[in-house]
């Protein structure tokens, strides 16, 4: 197994799912996608961890604590996407490569969802494909980290 290691951050109300709002966020719970990220992480040979906030602090505590530890963060700050400039600007200080996920698509929703304050800074954005947009990031972030550099500078 190599030694990248992946933070997996989830925001606020994700503790809820498979009981919240099950028409947007679908039936999958939190317990759930973790095993599958850990699964995913397994056949990839890298080490995930995870951590669910509902508190904006803890989550830039833990971003701020991935800081020479981890490789990447696969992230989905939930409603703190449109309103925390303070994780923007944790995840930028970190210069960690990141992906943004969304279990829904933002851009279909209300407008005030429609902004991330994270997108701008991350590598990329997966929204729309239920807990398969975290699936989806894992994969994309291992993706980039072992692209050779000059492949990667070049995108």
């Amino acid at each position: 197994m190599t030694s990248e290691r992946i933070l997996v951050l989830h925001g606020p109300n994700l503790n809820l799912l498979g009981r919240r709002e099950p028409g947007i966020y679908g039936f999958t719970t939190l317990p759930e996608i973790d095993a599958m990220l850990t699964r995913e992480a397994e056949r990839l040979e890298v080490v995930v961890t995870s951590q669910q906030s509902n508190s904006e602090g803890e989550l830039v505590s833990a971003i701020q604590a991935a800081w020479g530890r981890e490789c990447g963060i696969v992230i989905n700050a939930a409603a703190y996407t449109h309103t925390s400039v303070a994780i923007r600007d944790a995840l930028a200080a970190s210069q960690l490569p990141t992906v943004e996920v969304h279990l829904s698509n933002i851009y279909r929703r209300e407008s005030f969802r429609q902004h991330s304050y994270i997108a701008p800074i991350a590598i990329g954005q997966i929204s729309g494909f239920g807990a398969d947009s975290y699936w989806l990031g894992l994969q994309a972030l291992v993706r980039h980290l072992r692209q050779p550099t000059t492949e990667a500078s070049e995108a």
